[in-house]
């Protein structure tokens, strides 16, 4: 996890415009670096490291002794740089894994090198030769990038939202749009001898469900299993007990003791007293043998952190928010109590394999894939968002297994009526492939569907409750009747989503279009996202199979 941060054709003083890179500190802080392009003062990249790979010869912007020309800022991880390295024979300089990415565009090209990289990432490529900038981001957004680019070709980039706003030029800086970068994307832009910018080309370089194109480490073996964890880093694990971190968790731990690691993996699980979360990673970290931290958090803990959190989150989505705060406060204790960095999270598994328990109402199986791959198009403004701004605001790194470009296409590919619910069992085809293998108790492995903000709840009073007393006291009937009037564009139906709103609102002014939508469970009447108040919803117990 690393922040990235640029400017192209500056009208202003650059020294004072780098002062924004400085807002996204805290998603690299083990060291920072400010650099002009040489011939191009008006042009300055802004770089801030969380150092993972490559500690000494890391930093950026990147740029290596046989290509002089080319500077690389990049935040990501690419899993296949050794695997590329070898195959194409590439000299790595630097040891690092983002080297890749410079070697295989010079090698063929900015589409070439987007198809080739088998990772999570978001980068910006200058090229001073051709006069060219690139901008580059994985297939399912899993690291985020900003972009505002002016009519007068002035182009700003930057990980987070944040780092951009103030520098558009105007002394309105609603009037300009700063967007999140489409996944799956790659933009080349002609670079003018005054720093100014031309669009030049933007294409996908991957869709989602297709096999990728580079030479996959494991390729899929005919019958459906969880074949692959494409990852070279054993750290720690984020265990809130439910199938998918568990599953997760359980196959670290596998592998770790096939390679022959001693250190333990660390499994971390948080939650309210009697939360029923907690007490199923207990039983998971007990039965795979992790070294487990159970991290518990108060009702008045969880609602003084929520400014923070949607702060860092740049986003006002109700449940998005809701299950972040638990996730904000466990990524906390993770910095501030031990010496982890990296953490595995079961993140997309729920949009990959159906696993929301609305699925159970789907008309079709071809119904249902289609909302499927609508959420998994949608991820990078919902829980990757999540994911990502909770690991980083705390100077972590999040990876998402589940994610895994080999992975998602093979499941995808499996006919849409495998893939839905089975007899009201969501994420069936997922749950099968384990039965039997003794990898997981079968009550984990069967347990109902949780969403993270519920399960994070005590059983006697739910983090939902907490939440709705503390706003009813903070929004007024009023305020509620003159909501669409004050936020048109998505306007808020709840006084939940009043006061999140309210709190985008003074930090994000006018940018409510960065969610394009409430996230909400489909095929319900529901007025509220969370899975509590749907029927098939089930308290912590095990499907019987």
């Amino acid at each position: 996890m690393c922040g990235i941060w640029a400017i192209f054709g500056s009208d202003e003083d650059v020294s004072k415009q780098c002062v924004s890179a400085l807002r996204i500190g805290h998603r690299g802080p083990d060291c920072f670096r400010l650099e002009n392009i040489n011939h191009f003062k008006n042009c300055c990249f802004g770089f801030h490291r969380l150092a993972i790979v490559g500690d000494t010869y890391g930093m950026q912007p990147m740029r290596v002794h046989r290509y002089p020309h080319i500077w690389l800022c990049c935040n990501g991880e690419i899993y296949n740089y050794r695997r590329v390295t070898e195959q194409f024979g590439f000299n790595n300089e630097t040891g690092c894994d983002g080297e890749a990415i410079i070697s295989l565009y010079m090698h063929g090209g900015i589409e070439f090198a987007t198809k080739h990289l088998d990772g999570v990432f978001a980068f910006i490529l200058l090229d001073t030769q051709e006069k060219r900038v690139y901008l580059g981001r994985d297939t399912y957004g899993v690291r985020p990038m900003f972009r505002l680019l002016k009519d007068d070709g002035f182009l700003a980039v930057c990980s987070e939202a944040k780092g951009l706003m103030g520098l558009s030029h105007d002394d309105d800086d609603n009037k300009v749009d700063i967007e999140p970068f489409p996944p799956g994307h790659f933009e080349a832009y002609d670079l003018s001898p005054n720093g100014k910018v031309t669009l030049r080309e933007r294409a996908r370089f991957h869709k989602i469900g297709d096999m990728p194109k580079y030479d996959a480490l494991v390729k899929p073996l005919g019958t459906f299993q969880l074949y692959t964890l494409n990852s070279t880093f054993l750290c720690v694990v984020s265990l809130p007990g439910g199938l998918d971190s568990s599953l997760t968790s359980a196959l670290l731990v596998k592998h770790a003791k096939k390679s022959g690691i001693i250190y333990p993996v660390q499994t971390y699980a948080i939650g309210m007293k009697g939360s029923p979360d907690v007490e199923a990673a207990r039983t998971v970290a007990k039965y795979i043998g992790s070294e487990h931290h159970e991290v518990s958090f108060t009702p008045e803990e969880g609602i003084q952190a929520i400014e923070d959190v949607i702060y860092s989150l740049e986003s006002y989505d109700v449940i998005t928010i809701r299950g972040s705060v638990a996730m904000y406060l466990v990524c906390q204790y993770i910095r501030t109590k031990t010496d982890s960095v990296v953490i595995f999270s079961g993140e997309g598994s729920d949009e990959l394999a159906q696993g929301y328990i609305y699925f159970n109402k789907a008309p079709s199986a071809e119904e249902a894939d289609v909302e499927s791959r609508r959420l998994l198009a949608d991820l990078y403004m919902y829980d990757v968002l999540r994911g990502d701004r909770m690991a980083s605001a705390h100077g972590l790194e999040l990876r998402v297994p589940f994610l895994d470009h080999m992975f998602t296409g093979y499941y995808l590919s499996l006919p849409a009526e495998v893939r839905r619910a089975k007899d009201g069992i969501e994420k069936y085809p997922l749950r099968k492939a384990f039965d039997g293998t003794g990898l997981l108790p079968d009550e984990i492995l069967w347990r109902p569907k949780e969403g993270f903000s519920d399960g994070v709840s005590s059983l006697k009073k739910s983090w939902y409750e907490t939440l709705q007393e503390y706003v009813e006291e903070q929004i007024n009937d009023q305020m509620m009747e003159d909501a669409p009037k004050t936020f048109p564009f998505n306007p808020p139906r709840t006084k939940e989503a009043y006061y999140f709103r309210q709190i985008f609102e003074k930090h994000f002014p006018s940018k409510s279009k960065w969610i394009p939508y409430y996230w909400m469970s489909r095929w319900s009447k529901s007025d509220d996202p969370s899975a509590r108040t749907l029927k098939h919803y089930k308290p912590y117990s095990a499907y019987s199979v």
